[in-house]
């Protein structure tokens, strides 16, 4: 049922109902005693409010709020708080803290991350991020939702199979910490210390296998080395906490090197709160700490389990914390210091200000949920993360007046839940693949297939003689949630069943040009269809969402003209027929005869390149400003040693780094006919001999350009983030010597020079 459906007269008597029903978390106005008390006075600094409240409970009291199902104090006016909700691409229902119905039948249901990453447009996750959090705050303000969201998914998608590598934004860490910065500042505002809602980036760290041949999350020991740490499975969580100011970290199941990521308070202590200065909470995935005393038998007994977490996503901590300080395992101090995490970051939330209208957000409520343009945005986002590419001849964009009627075939063909992939929740409305191009031209429907695994060719011959009837053929093809999922990891990389026979068969009889449609949020091995001259356009879509038919329309019609492009590398299937996904190392190896993983370090051959995208225009780049020389200074002399100076590599910490950046500019010009926005990607070769990926991306930016006119873009690469490496230690330095930057063809060569080679105090 969509929003439209009820009038805006129910929609605000229903919106009120909720609120009364609900009333405030806590600090009630109308509860006389609870507003004395100093955690309720707003004008007291929140460090006060939370370290008086801390002090007024019992330990009984405290070690029930130490998971996701938060007990009332009926005492101090607190009411029950479900920690879990979900926002991974709009407000969902998979989380038990937020709810559908009355006046809230649905949210706005953006494309998964996959298909947003393709944009490569900061700009627009941030803004994706306001409109959830604001349908967020609406829910609450209406009593159905609360306001801890688990999201975003920040994981690197390191190999094609995994399931869940559709809610990630892909397999660049640059790519994925930059997304999680902004998406989280989308969502958590800029109100100084308080906050909208409170994001949390997932899962840390090296979690990417669900299950595969028998091997699961619960069983999993990931094996990685220091360099890999560093260089890429902690960059997105890095930048989310230090850039994006997350207000929550997630460990994850599996175990790091022997550790289970929520035992290890390496991980948590001292690396997220210790160095990168986490403010906020560090919660469990759900049942993890179960998991690592039943499943992985890290300790002895449950009370040895109760330690290290902030907040348990499952009932773990409220049975057996109280055990552990009886018995000396854990100190009553220790549960303080978690509930001050956890109950800041309430307190930023506004949740012992009283009534929630009373708040900076509680004027939003059903209106603001599934309004025009929340949809409008959905939409948009849509448009931007689809990426053409093939498109021979040109035949895309098609013609109003040559393709008048267009057999639309597949089983993803008229998709509607299935284009919002996972982690999503009851949709405002949805827009399928059919409806779309129905909008546009006279429509010849036939599945062709019954579902995405195509078991047979029943359906065959009514799909391949509406192909011979019509003037354009529409396949679209792909996966769904039965074939990639969480828990469920792909098998391998070819479309399933006998799609790839009924496209083929498609194509060989179509009367104009065919044009085939993948929606997937892993990488497919689609090398038949990209070298088929009858197959003449490839376009992904990867998982859309709830407008994603009429995004896919208007691209096929040139309404828009594409602009994304791959988050990730597409393989042939003999890329992963013997590899193993519990393989967690990035670097290629000939010795072992491994190829590596991700653009960054596999050389071999691809179907697609990560950062392959077609347009339907052309666009030349000129780099009109550069410098050839960058001085890196150092701090104070020291006695000669290899700490610092490595192979003309310089620590990173022992360089002035903070205004220390590569300035481009780079004129865009687009040569063709048709307007445009061009996603400008900016890689970076390190000197031979160091430690390095043979490229990483360094930078990115979107610029629309009119047909022959030019811009220009300036972009800025702190050299210490983004020209450095990691060594074999897990140190990150900065090589000295020339460094390419690449933008398409474009190389522009920068020497980096020490101020002095002698090593550093440190």
């Amino acid at each position: 049922m969509g929003v439209a459906t009820l009038t805006p007269i129910t929609l605000f008597l229903l919106f009120v109902a909720f609120a009364d029903a609900i009333g405030p978390f806590a600090c009630d106005p109308k509860d006389s005693t609870t507003p004395a008390l100093p955690f309720c006075k707003v004008s007291m600094p929140i460090s006060e409010r939370v370290n008086d409240l801390v002090g007024r409970l019992t330990l009984q009291e405290k070690v029930r709020l130490l998971i996701n199902g938060a007990a009332a104090v009926p005492r101090l006016g607190i009411k029950g708080y479900e920690w879990w909700s979900e926002a991974l691409h709009g407000v969902s229902d998979v989380g038990p803290g937020t709810r559908f119905g009355g006046a809230f039948p649905g949210a706005t249901s953006f494309p998964q991350v996959i298909t947003t990453a393709a944009s490569f447009n900061a700009t627009l996750w941030e803004a994706i991020g306001r409109v959830v959090s604001d349908e967020a705050r609406a829910m609450y303000n209406g009593g159905t939702a609360g306001l801890t969201y688990w999201s975003p998914n920040v994981n690197i998608f390191r190999d094609p199979r995994w399931g869940r590598g559709q809610e990630t934004p892909g397999e660049d860490p640059v790519l994925a910490g930059t997304y999680a910065a902004f998406y989280v500042r989308g969502l958590q505002g800029g109100d100084g210390d308080r906050l909208k809602v409170a994001a949390c980036c997932k899962h840390f760290t090296a979690y990417d296998l669900d299950n595969w041949h028998g091997v699961d999350r619960f069983h999993f020991n990931a094996k990685v080395s220091k360099q890999d740490i560093e260089d890429t499975f902690d960059v997105p969580f890095k930048m989310c906490v230090q850039d994006g100011n997350v207000a929550s970290v997630m460990c994850s199941y599996n175990e790091v090197n022997g550790i289970p990521t929520c035992a290890d308070p390496n991980l948590l202590r001292n690396t997220v709160r210790g160095q990168w200065k986490l403010d906020g909470y560090i919660v469990s995935d759900c049942d993890s700490v179960g998991v690592f005393y039943n499943t992985q038998h890290y300790t002895a007994t449950p009370e040895q389990a109760a330690a290290s977490l902030d907040l348990d996503c499952g009932p773990f901590l409220a049975q057996h914390s109280e055990d552990a300080v009886k018995q000396g395992l854990l100190k009553e101090v220790d549960i303080n210091n978690a509930l001050v995490n956890t109950l800041r970051v309430q307190m930023r939330l506004g949740m012992f200000d009283g009534e929630p209208s009373a708040q900076p957000y509680g004027n939003l409520g059903p209106k603001d949920v599934c309004s025009p343009s929340n949809q409008e945005l959905a939409l948009e986002a849509a448009r931007q993360g689809i990426v053409l590419l093939k498109n021979r001849g040109p035949s895309l964009p098609l013609s109003h007046l040559h393709h008048q009627t267009v057999a639309v075939i597949g089983p993803n063909s008229d998709a509607t839940v299935s284009m919002i992939g996972n982690y999503a929740g009851v949709a405002c409305g949805y827009t399928s693949p059919l409806q779309g191009i129905g909008k546009y031209a006279k429509t010849i429907h036939q599945i062709g297939c019954a579902d995405v695994a195509c078991r047979d060719d029943m359906l065959f011959g009514a799909a391949i003689d509406a192909a011979g009837r019509a003037d354009a053929t529409i396949l679209v093809m792909g996966l769904d949630q039965s074939i990639e999922a969480e828990f469920r990891d792909r098998k391998g990389l070819y479309l399933p069943g006998r799609q790839e026979e009924l496209v083929s068969k498609v194509a060989k009889a179509s009367r104009g040009p065919t044009i085939l449609v993948l929606m997937s949020g892993g990488p497919i091995d689609v090398s038949f269809a990209k070298n088929d001259p009858r197959i003449a356009t490839i376009l992904w879509a990867g998982y859309p969402g709830q407008a994603g038919g009429a995004a896919i329309a208007d691209v096929l019609y040139g309404t828009t003209n594409p602009g994304g492009k791959l988050p990730m590398t597409w393989y042939p299937q003999e890329y992963v027929s013997n590899l193993a996904m519990t393989n967690m190392a990035m670097r290629s190896s000939l010795r072992r005869n491994y190829p590596g993983r991700t653009y960054r370090f596999y050389k071999g051959p691809v179907v697609y390149p990560f950062g392959h995208g077609l347009s339907y225009t052309n666009f030349v780049h000129n780099i009109v400003g550069a410098p050839n020389v960058v001085t890196v200074p150092l701090y104070g002399h020291r006695r000669s040693g290899n700490t610092t100076v490595l192979g003309k590599a310089i620590k990173v910490n022992h360089a002035r780094c903070n205004k220390l950046s590569v300035g481009l500019q780079v004129n865009v010009k687009n040569t063709g006919s048709k307007d445009g926005t061009h996603t400008m990607l900016v890689f970076s070769t390190p000197p031979a001999g160091h430690w390095a990926p043979h490229k990483q991306l360094i930078a990115f930016a979107k610029v629309h350009v009119p047909a022959g006119m030019e811009q220009q873009v300036g972009i800025s690469i702190h050299v210490c983030k983004f020209l450095s490496v990691v060594d074999v230690s897990g140190v990150r330095r900065i090589p000295i010597g020339v460094h390419h930057l690449h933008i398409d063809n474009i190389k522009h060569p920068v020497s980096l020079q020490a101020e002095t080679l002698g090593v550093i105090k440190s």
